[in-house]
């Protein structure tokens, strides 16, 4: 089992910036891969990015330029700086372990707002 915790959720205006942080624990292996995704109210899941075992980064066509994602492969830990915030950015924000099995974090409330 791996168990997922999020932080830094909250509120930032249109344009600000945020860091979200998930820490895995538990049955933590290597060759896995960590990211986040969302999910707005009334939508579907939505991928935002990831980063695998050896640091390569992908991302959601939507934050693309704005986000970036990290990982300290020490701690187990993955970081995602959200920057020039926009109000569709609003959604909750779920981490991902991606290993032999999928775990998923309870998720962090990210609200743009003015």
């Amino acid at each position: 089992q791996v168990q997922l915790v999020e932080s830094g959720g909250g509120l930032v205006q249109p344009g600000g910036s945020l860091q979200l942080s998930c820490a895995a624990s538990g049955s933590v292996f290597s060759g896995n891969t960590m990211g986040w995704y969302r999910q707005a109210s009334g939508k579907e899941r939505e991928f935002v990015a990831h980063v695998t075992n050896n640091g390569r980064t992908t991302y959601g066509d939507s934050v693309r330029g704005r986000f970036t994602i990290s990982r300290d492969y020490v701690k187990n830990t993955v970081t995602l700086q959200m920057n020039s915030a926009k109000v569709e950015d609003t959604a909750v924000y779920y981490c991902n372990y991606r290993g032999n099995q999928n775990y998923w974090g309870q998720g962090t409330q990210v609200t743009v707002s003015s």
